[in-house]
């Protein structure tokens, strides 16, 4: 498929670091100094480092073969229509799940200011203002999403250059290793922080020139995200006492004279927001595609004035809908599903890498190899959170094959 979007490489770097740094931007750089102290900033540093082969492969990938299917189109192409399908049912399942999710950790951030009793009035309004965003197209996300981009980086900017300019003494503890579950429990945490590159595939077509800026726009965003975690990791430890957690609205208040808490509390609304839309329209890319393959209904097939699977992006907002308001009496059983996301997302990524190895370049194998082992070793610390992945696995393969085998056999039958 022709890319005939008017995305260029560096709105492409700030869809990906938004959706990167998503809900968590202002949460786990403290939880990870809560569970590895200061070698968390070593964590953060290495995460950056291992996450740098899975994002060129997944912008080789799409610059090579832009499709609104993703990682489902490049593994249908390396394994076969099955194979693929299976992938974009994954995605097409998890994503709804997943994002309501982040939706309700988005709230968090505005709650103090509403109550809780505006929580589900709060959860449908962001769902109606996703869809009004994603409707007259993903410019318009693009440009607002470089433009937070910007803003988170000038305010970790600006506290860290305070601290600087303010002189305050660093920490007489020193970076001491604590025990070694709590580094791994940070690396867990961490990398799933890194999770969304494969998002940004389904919109390579949005781009102007995906084999050009794919893997550039990829890259600028992940080493932005890189180091700003790493850098509000080491304010945090910085500026915390003996035996003190402080939050980044906290570290803003000593460093500014107050108003953390709004400054902290809008960007994390926004950016776990611009997370949800990239998501939204990447899975609404997805059912469009999908649609045509026949996997899904007709219905989803016509395009807006905008060029925007309109139809599809009801569907996707319709389930993010549903579980909302299933889910909202069950709040704990709604943070369980998240480990069961990562884990449908672990498979993902390994298919990816392995589809790479037989759809790109020689040049490209190396690093499609080396990415393909950390998936593995990242699966194998998921254990059993993987049998939510293998459920949609094992139940949608058997329908799926015999779907195309139906359509082959109408064509026949012609």
């Amino acid at each position: 498929m022709k890319a005939t979007g008017q995305i260029g490489r560096y709105q492409g770097a700030a869809l990906l670091a938004t959706t990167l740094l998503g809900t968590g931007v202002f949460i786990l750089p403290q939880v990870s100094l809560e569970q590895a102290g200061g070698a968390a900033i070593g964590v953060w540093l290495l995460l950056t480092l291992l996450a740098v082969p899975i994002t060129v492969i997944f912008g080789a990938l799409a610059g090579a073969i832009p499709n609104a299917a993703g990682p489902a189109h490049f593994v249908g192409e390396a394994f076969g229509a099955v194979a693929g399908r299976v992938m974009g049912l994954l995605f097409l399942l998890v994503v709804p799940v997943g994002g309501s999710a982040a939706l309700l950790m988005t709230w968090s951030f505005i709650e103090p200011w509403f109550g809780a009793q505006y929580q589900l009035a709060g959860q449908l309004g962001f769902l109606l203002m996703l869809f009004l965003l994603n409707r007259v197209g993903f410019q318009l996300s693009a440009r607002l999403q470089l433009g937070l981009t910007l803003a988170i980086v000038a305010v970790v900017v600006l506290l860290i250059g305070l601290f600087f300019w303010r002189g305050a003494p660093l920490p007489a503890t020193g970076l001491t290793l604590p025990a070694w579950s709590g580094i791994s429990a940070a690396l867990a945490l961490g990398f799933w922080s890194f999770l969304g590159v494969e998002a940004m595939t389904h919109l390579a077509q949005d781009f102007r020139d995906p084999a050009r800026d794919m893997v550039p726009a990829l890259l600028i965003g992940l080493l932005v995200v890189g180091l700003i975690y790493l850098g509000c990791s080491a304010l945090l430890w910085a500026l915390a006492g003996p035996g003190e957690s402080l939050t980044m609205a906290q570290a803003f208040d000593r460093l500014c004279g107050g108003y953390g808490q709004w400054v902290i509390g809008i960007l994390g609304l926004c950016s776990g927001l611009a997370t949800v839309n990239v998501y939204t329209a990447s899975v609404a890319r997805l059912s469009w595609s999908f649609s045509q393959q026949g996997v899904l209904p007709a219905w989803f097939q016509p395009l807006n004035r905008h060029q925007v699977p309109e139809r599809a992006l009801y569907l996707i907002i319709g389930l993010m809908a549903l579980v909302i308001l299933g889910s909202s009496p069950f709040s704990q059983q709604l943070e369980a599903l998240i480990g069961w996301v990562n884990g449908v997302f672990a498979v993902i990524y390994l298919m990816s890498m392995l589809a790479a190895l037989k759809l790109l370049p020689a040049r490209f194998r190396p690093t499609a190899a080396i990415s393909a082992l950390l998936c593995l070793g990242l699966m194998a610390t998921l254990g059993a959170l993987l049998w939510y992945a293998l459920l949609i696995i094992l139940l949608s393969t058997p329908f799926l094959w015999w779907q195309l085998q139906r359509k082959a056999a109408k064509i026949v039958a012609k």
